[in-house]
This record gives structure tokens, sequence and C-alpha cells, in this order.
């Protein structure tokens, strides 16, 4: 009995040891005066483990704590990433980053992901929809990888039409579910029967003549 007790309060210190670590290390890229990690944190944070600040690994890094406010991480929600990565150290935060790569693109996380990118571009209080222009880059950040050329289609038709002013989270996650069900560019499959967001019946449109 008492061996386990022994390793279990090693371990507890253990654990101990690397809060603190995470929260030393939260400190050396929080403003003082605000206690957030800032948009300059971040850009420090990203110097340091190599990676630059529009890759979309550290919108995953923010995904992973639930960071609620883009460009700011608060200490609970570091400590919440962090511990769960166990990256207490830039070193390791650095190594962490192409496991959290792989575990964002599992196809039951990488919904959680997509929908949470939108989410953390709602800057203001109330916003429910994101400009076209960022949409594009949002696209290109997230899905371009996976989906390239429906990504370049959407983008292109997004950058000519003038019905859409705004995308919101349904036509959002619509552009989605188009991507992973629909046979591109053929699109052979697509029923505008079926509940698409009208903004996808009129790439389909626009997609078919052109490439008719």
């Amino acid at each position: 009995m008492r061996r386990s007790s022994t390793r279990k309060t090693a371990s507890s210190k253990a654990t101990t040891k690397e809060l603190e670590r995470i929260d030393q290390l939260f400190h050396s890229y929080a403003n003082r005066s605000s206690n957030l990690i800032d948009p300059e944190g971040i850009e420090a944070l990203c110097s340091d483990v190599e990676v630059d600040h529009t890759d979309v690994r550290i919108l995953m890094l923010a995904w992973k704590m639930k960071a609620e406010k883009q460009g700011y991480f608060t200490l609970e929600e570091w400590r919440r990433g962090l511990k769960a990565l166990h990256g207490d150290t830039v070193n390791k935060l650095k190594k962490a980053l192409p496991e959290l790569e792989k575990e964002v693109r599992r196809p039951t996380n990488f919904v959680d992901f997509y929908s949470y990118a939108f989410r953390y571009c709602l800057t203001e209080e109330k916003q429910k929809s994101i400009d076209i222009e960022s949409i594009c880059e949002l696209l290109d950040l997230v899905l371009g990888s996976q989906f390239r050329a429906q990504v370049d289609s959407f983008v292109e038709y997004l950058k000519i039409q003038n019905d859409y002013k705004v995308i919101n989270m349904d036509q959002w996650m619509g552009f989605f579910r188009f991507c992973n069900e629909i046979s591109f560019p053929d699109m052979h499959n697509y029923d505008p029967e079926l509940a698409w967001p009208l903004i996808l019946d009129n790439f389909v449109e626009w997609s078919r003549a052109k490439y008719s």
C-alpha cells in the first residue's frame, strides 16, 4: 500500500511541476497589464516554435485550448491546451504540433475544428457572419490541403459573384458537406432539391456553365 501511495505522491508532484512550467511559459508571453497572451505574444510564441503566425497549426492550437477570442489566450485556455499536449517547454510544444495536426485531421475532430475556425473569426459581439475576403482566406487555410480543387473553384466563384457580401455558419458547414459528398468537378450527384444552402446551388450552376 505504501509503495502505491508513494507512486501517487511522485506522480502528483510531477503534475504540479508540469503545471508550474506551463504557467511560467504563459507569463513569458503574456502582456503584464492584461495578463493575456495578445497578438504580440502569439507572434513571439510562433517565432520560438518556428511556425508562421498564419500557419493552420496555430489555429489548431487555439482549438485545443478552446480559445474564445481571436488573437488572445487566457491562462485557463493556455493550461487546458498545453496540459493536454504535455507542452510545458517550448521544445515540447514544438514537438507536439505534428501530433496535434494528426489529431485534428481525424474525421470526428475535423468537423469540430472546421466549425470552430468559423466561430473563432467572429470577432464582434453578436456577429453571425464573416466577410467574403476573410472567408476565402479561411477556406484556403483550413480546407486547402484536403480539397484544393473545390476550394480554388469556390473561392473564384465567391470573388466574382455579387449576391453575397458575407457567409454564415450554415453556408460554411454546407460547403464542407459539399466537399465530402459531391463528386468534383462533374458534380453529377448534386441535387438542388436536397437541403443545400442557396449559395451552393448558385455555385454549382456557375461551375457547370464554366466546365461545360
